[in-house]
């Protein structure tokens, strides 16, 4: 059974599901990286994939890594609340563990594609969804080149992805502009904490 036809979780009055996207090379992990320093009370949604780790990645930190038939045999057992193939490679989402965290009154961070995003919209109460903007398409298309992870064909691709994901930018609850790491993060924060029912006050 596919997640999409499973039963969700459903934030209620618990913790708040919050859904960073945006396209490669706009930031997002530098940004989180910033979001969680200012607010640790946050807690971050590891997803799966099946893609390689990158130099500096750690299992069950940055990403839980398994291979293609594990990862569609946790589909396929319902296990996953939303599924996205990225650059050929297969994300998604533990269903229990976001619904856990929801349960325990934790707010949640999930980092995921437009796609991801996309099957989350109306499946988890009060998910809050934030789109992350670079200041330019020029500045987007240095900081792929500049991240010097990728080949030429792969920056290429990437860069045609960004193109489509921007266009699914206006879906989204809030849109902030990454054009500088800490107000974009101090902005994100703002938006959590209205979404808290206003009685978060944002770190100093």
């Amino acid at each position: 059974m596919s997640p999409a036809q499973d039963t969700p979780p459903t934030g209620g009055g618990r913790g708040t599901l919050i859904v960073i996207s945006g396209p490669s090379g706009v930031g997002k992990d530098t940004v989180l990286r910033k979001v969680f320093e200012l607010d640790p009370r946050l807690r971050y949604s590891v997803s799966y994939t099946t893609r390689e780790p990158r130099p500096g990645e750690v299992d069950g930190v940055s990403y839980s890594f398994v291979d293609e038939p594990t990862f569609q045999a946790m589909a396929e057992r319902g296990e996953l609340l939303e599924t996205a193939v990225v650059h050929g490679r297969h994300y998604g989402t533990s269903k229990a563990r976001v619904a856990d965290a929801l349960e325990r009154g934790e707010d949640i961070v999930l980092k995921i594609d437009v796609q991801g995003a996309g099957q989350l919209r109306g499946r988890v109460d009060g998910a809050v969804f934030i789109f992350l903007l670079p200041p330019s398409a020029e500045v987007l298309q240095e900081r792929l080149r500049g991240r010097g992870t990728d080949d030429d064909a792969s920056v290429r691709r990437r860069a045609e992805d960004a193109v489509r994901e921007l266009g699914e930018a206006e879906r989204y609850d809030h849109r902030v502009v990454n054009d500088d790491v800490e107000r974009a993060a101090r902005e994100i924060l703002s938006i959590v904490a209205e979404n808290r029912g206003g009685n978060a006050e944002e770190p100093d």
